[in-house]
């Protein structure tokens, strides 16, 4: 039972975090919701072993997105009927940013999340994609690159 007490503080403490780290991943408050509820349930279920709840949750978040995003695109038909247009909640002055970062691809756009929005170190990003640092520090590099395009082409666009 503590550790059912435990989890619950984690969950009502962490979950708007986890909840925005999950959705600047999805760019869909639906399925940062669920994403973010399918990783609670794997944290569950590994509760007692886990030393940092929240880096193993944010890894959970992380890996369970990629896998998600790999399998929907294996899956992916083309259709003549355009689906609608995902909702976007407006984030305030950063709103133009957070659209551009959802322009990215799903792993550039994670790098940009865990690296500028989650503050982790370049070792921590590495080790939550399972890849390697160069890779990271890559990707950092050319999601950054089409950030300032795309600011560059917003602008032009605002004139």
């Amino acid at each position: 039972m503590a550790d059912r007490a435990i989890f619950q503080d984690f969950v009502v403490a962490r979950s708007d975090r986890l909840l925005r780290t999950a959705y600047l991943l999805t760019r869909d408050w639906g399925v940062a919701e669920d994403l973010l509820q399918e990783s609670l349930a794997k944290a569950w279920f590994a509760w007692p072993g886990i030393d940092e709840p929240e880096a193993y949750v944010r890894k959970v978040l992380v890996t369970t997105y990629t896998s998600w995003w790999r399998r929907r695109w294996r899956r992916e038909l083309p259709s003549a009927d355009l689906p609608d247009a995902p909702s976007y909640d407006p984030a305030g002055p950063r709103e133009e940013l957070w659209k551009a970062v959802g322009r990215l691809p799903a792993r550039q756009r994670a790098v940009i999340v865990l690296r500028f929005y989650e503050d982790l170190p370049v070792a921590e990003v590495a080790e939550l994609l399972g890849c390697q640092e160069g890779t990271v520090k890559s990707q950092t590099a050319k999601a950054l690159a089409k950030l300032r395009v795309d600011e560059s082409i917003v602008k032009e666009l605002h004139r």
